[in-house]
């Protein structure tokens, strides 16, 4: 309805927003109790289905929460000339399609959901469509999301050729042959480009242009978790295939470990936030791949509520101080002290700092990955130890002394859901108690991993010295470091340029002008070599054709005077015409 209504709108978008969100969450509380399920015919054969069962519960519940959350934050951040139904309204079908998303129980009604979720990330990363630069970085988060995609289509076309039953991600694990694996391919494909991992992470910087709540609900419950989420549906999958699983892991314990060290050195508060996205959720691939699915979804819940936390006061500093530049953010917390305290609060859950929640879960993830594979989880460590240096930055930066300049009021809308995200990112760590984790996990389907004490003690020192370290050297510089090659995000964006874009352009132009000069050029070949023929058949044929019709008009003309002649109306001509005809037939009968 906002959408379609418009501008008219603009006033009652937010109450109408908020409200809406707000419905979801009590609907979505329902759902994860009562477990509804539903289908309908869809096409020949396929039906159309979706139910919510254990981790559909987790994933409605976390996306309706942070949907209420963000969309109270915009209430406060978007001014009444602005077009705030517009905005609601995408976010809405945003959400909706990431509810559909994780409530699908078949490729076609998956892929439906996937391709509304992109088509509004693109509007909403290009809100703001009056600039170009925004416009720009809408099309090229929308184009490398959407090149991943197609491995959706290999995939249900992978699963119709082979066999699997109505299409459902259950049954994917038992179709034919080689079928088997060009279905993983194509999911493995699709998941990684949608959470941003190696090489796709790029386009995440880019989705930093859009408004900070679209970067709150993307970066945290919705579009980037559906890649991780896909893979721990069908971790089932991964695990038969033999190579999808090692690969997946590897995918996403480096991505954690490269793109955490990105966020080190970034000097956008936005753009920290963006690369320790795909470090974060790069763990959550890696405990899809290390059979922790469990732990995986526990981490994905936990992020959700911090990343969403950390965005939405990323956005208020912006709202307030009109700059995500973190030399000028020197202070930021001093002046602002709930919003600095709430902040902090999050980043150190980011970090992993116990006893907040995310040091429970990805210590989960590492068990996971202990028991797949010591190396996985010795570079997962090392993920986590760099972790805490980018938080460690940030936070020596904004908790800085300022100097006395005078602090804009805050609209108390941007504050009310920072307290109650900063309570979840602290205290959902109480999921990792043995007798809660093993309820978790049967909720979600699994076993969760138990790291031993020397393995939580271990990922927690490293989280507070990567902390502790980067502060300390952090406080001792004026400046932020010189960028290099990790600040341009490893020059991914310029290779995809290079490497990709370029080749499609040239590839394009080629086909171009082979269609302009080859086949256009034989259609216009075959119109003139018929009108020469055509015109050689008018001179040679219908020419004498004419001739010979004019011949016979002429003759017939003459023979009609010559005929007139004799009618004269004097009956004394008549009666001798009558005489000499039968002269004429007298001799005609004597001589013949």
């Amino acid at each position: 309805m906002l959408l379609v209504v418009g501008h008219v709108l603009d006033r009652a978008a937010p109450a109408v927003g908020v409200t809406a969100a707000a419905v979801t969450l009590v609907l979505a509380i329902a759902a994860a109790f009562t477990r509804p399920a539903g289908s309908a015919p869809l096409l020949a054969g396929l039906r159309a289905e979706v139910g919510v069962d254990g981790l559909s519960a987790v994933m409605v519940v976390t996306v309706a929460v942070v949907l209420v959350a963000v969309l109270i934050f915009a209430a406060g951040e978007f001014a009444a000339e602005e077009s705030r139904a517009r905005f609601h309204g995408l976010m809405l079908v945003f959400a909706a399609a990431m509810l559909v998303t994780v409530t699908a129980r078949d490729l076609v009604v998956l892929l439906m959901a996937w391709e509304v979720m992109g088509a509004c990330s693109y509007a909403l990363i290009g809100f703001w469509w009056r600039e170009d630069h925004h416009v720009d970085s809408g099309g090229i988060a929308f184009l490398t999301t959407r090149s991943a995609d197609l491995g959706l289509y290999l995939a249900a076309g992978a699963a119709y050729a082979g066999g699997v039953p109505g299409l459902t991600l259950a049954e994917l694990p038992g179709a034919a042959g080689g079928w088997r694996d060009a279905i993983t391919a194509g999911l493995v494909l699709a998941a990684l480009g949608k959470s941003a991992q190696l090489p796709f992470s790029f386009w995440l910087s880019r989705a930093m242009d859009g408004p900070s709540p679209v970067s709150a609900l993307l970066h945290s419950a919705t579009m980037v978790a559906a890649g991780a989420y896909l893979l721990i549906r069908v971790e089932p999958l991964l695990a038969v295939t033999g190579w999808a699983a090692g690969t997946v892991a590897w995918a996403g314990v480096l991505t954690a470990l490269i793109l955490g060290a990105v966020a080190v050195v970034q000097r956008d508060l936005k753009q920290v936030l963006a690369a320790s996205t795909c470090s974060q959720i790069g763990f959550m691939v890696l405990a899809s791949g290390a059979g922790g699915a469990a732990a995986g979804t526990a981490q994905l819940v936990a992020h959700a509520a911090t990343k969403s936390l950390l965005f939405l006061g990323a956005g208020a500093w912006l709202v307030a101080l009109d700059t995500k530049d973190l030399a000028r953010l020197r202070g930021a917390a001093r002046r602002y002290p709930l919003l600095g305290t709430v902040f902090t609060i999050g980043a150190l859950a980011l970090a992993g700092v116990p006893p907040l929640s995310i040091w429970v879960t990805k210590d989960a993830v590492l068990a996971a990955a202990l028991a797949d594979s010591p190396a996985l989880y010795v570079v997962g460590l090392a993920a986590a130890l760099v972790s805490g240096a980018y938080v460690g930055r940030i936070l020596a930066v904004l908790w800085a002394p300022a100097d006395n300049m005078s602090n804009p009021r805050l609209n108390a809308a941007l504050l009310v859901p920072l307290p109650i995200l900063a309570a979840a990112a602290a205290l959902l760590g109480i999921g990792g108690v043995p007798v809660l984790s093993q309820r978790f996990a049967e909720l979600v389907g699994g076993e969760m991993p138990e790291p031993g004490w020397a393995e939580l003690v271990a990922s927690g020192l490293l989280a507070i010295g990567g902390v502790a370290g980067a502060a300390a050297w952090t406080r001792s510089r004026s400046l932020v470091p010189r960028a290099g090659l990790l600040g341009d995000w490893l020059g991914l964006e310029r290779l995809a340029h290079a490497g990709v874009a370029v080749p499609a352009a040239r590839l394009a132009e080629g086909l171009a002008r082979f269609d302009d000069r080859v086949v256009d050029g034989g259609v216009r070949g075959a119109a003139a070599t018929g009108a020469a023929l055509a015109r050689l058949a008018d001179v040679r044929v219908e020419l004498s054709l004419e001739a010979a019709v004019r011949a016979v008009a002429g003759g017939t003309r003459s023979l009609g005077r010559l005929a007139r002649r004799p009618q004269t109306g004097q009956l004394h001509h008549y009666y001798a015409q009558a005489a000499v005809a039968l002269g004429v037939l007298a001799l005609l009968l004597i001589f013949l």
